[in-house]
């Protein structure tokens, strides 16, 4: 059976696929505006750029695609207000917002008719959150990389907050690693969409260094595993020099922060730099790795248009639309 679409405010996405936004420069617009092209909701990862940057960067997006482009900005940013307007004013058509939570970000979705969607991982925050005025919510579970804000796995959180989001899209978000898996959340589960992020950088168009995704290739189930942030959360990562270090107690921390991007930050290292060190210069083993728990069961780096094709095709074989919803 066809999936069916996903409506996010004024807009629809064809596909119910979002992708997630990975910071620091890991989903940028070489990313997000061919998942948008495909038919899901492309996102780039906005926390701890500059704000010029992030909105070029949004700018190359909206003129590679006519699809729905999004950005994620992480709640516990210093100038999280600057980049959410800094993304509207560039013409971003949704804002992704979680790590912390904002009531104010829902008045100024309000006024700039920008849909908000909320990253939550509790009963409590999503019934806030629809009661506010988001647009959709996404369900993140202990699976899913980067920060964490539960140790529920996913199949256990998503029917609790289910139960209590009614009239919004609810995507389900952590570990999932092809379209059965898709179907499953939405046909058992009552999932409108779901969200994969650790999937795309496998692709080809993910412009992250080629030693970031050899890490993903090469890592085994027990190589992934959960770190201290400075953010204040913990975060799911592959274990590397750095991570070693930090679990074994060797001092990581910085001489001085040039960044200082955190609202709160116990300056425990600087992961403006270690993720930007992981990324972009190439250093997968002294800088910071997130992945999706599951990152284990990925074997090759595709195109966006061949997971979506892989996940569209596996989802419709066995997708039957007995949502429980209600």
């Amino acid at each position: 059976m066809k999936l069916p679409p996903l409506t996010i405010g004024q807009y629809i996405v064809p596909v119910p696929l979002l992708q997630g936004g990975m910071s620091i420069r890991v989903s940028t617009s070489a990313l997000a505006a061919p998942v948008a092209e495909c038919g899901g909701l492309g996102t780039i990862g906005g926390s701890g750029l500059p704000v010029l940057e992030l909105q070029e960067d949004i700018a190359r997006a909206k003129k590679a695609t006519k699809g729905v482009v999004a950005v994620n900005i992480m709640f516990a940013m210093k100038n999280f207000y600057n980049l959410v307007m800094g993304s509207i004013e560039a013409g971003a058509d949704v804002i992704v917002t979680g790590a912390g939570f904002s009531r104010d970000i829902f008045k100024i979705g309000k006024q700039h008719n920008t849909p908000i969607i909320s990253i939550v991982s509790t009963p409590a925050f999503a019934r806030l959150a629809e009661k506010l005025g988001a647009a959709a919510i996404i369900v993140e579970a202990k699976e899913a990389g980067g920060h964490l804000g539960t140790d529920q796995p996913l199949r256990k959180l998503f029917p609790e907050i289910r139960k209590v989001v009614k009239k919004v899209p609810l995507i389900a978000a952590g570990g999932i690693t092809n379209g059965f898996e898709m179907a499953e959340m939405m046909d058992k589960y009552g999932a409108d969409g779901i969200q994969i992020a650790t999937r795309f950088v496998l692709t080809e168009e993910c412009d992250v260094a080629d030693s970031f995704k050899q890490t993903f290739l090469k890592a085994g189930k027990d190589d992934v595993t959960l770190m201290r942030s400075p953010v204040g959360l913990p975060g799911r990562a592959i274990k590397n020099r750095f991570v070693q270090d930090l679990m074994g107690g060797k001092s990581v921390r910085p001489e001085s922060c040039e960044f200082k991007c955190l609202k709160k930050c116990d300056y425990l290292y600087c992961i403006n730099e270690r993720l930007n060190m992981a990324a972009c210069q190439g250093d997968a083993e002294n800088g910071l790795v997130f992945s999706g728990e599951n990152v284990y069961k990925l074997n090759e780096i595709l195109t966006v248009k061949q997971v979506f094709e892989q996940f569209v095709s596996q989802a419709e074989s066995v997708y039957k639309e007995n949502n429980p919803k209600s």
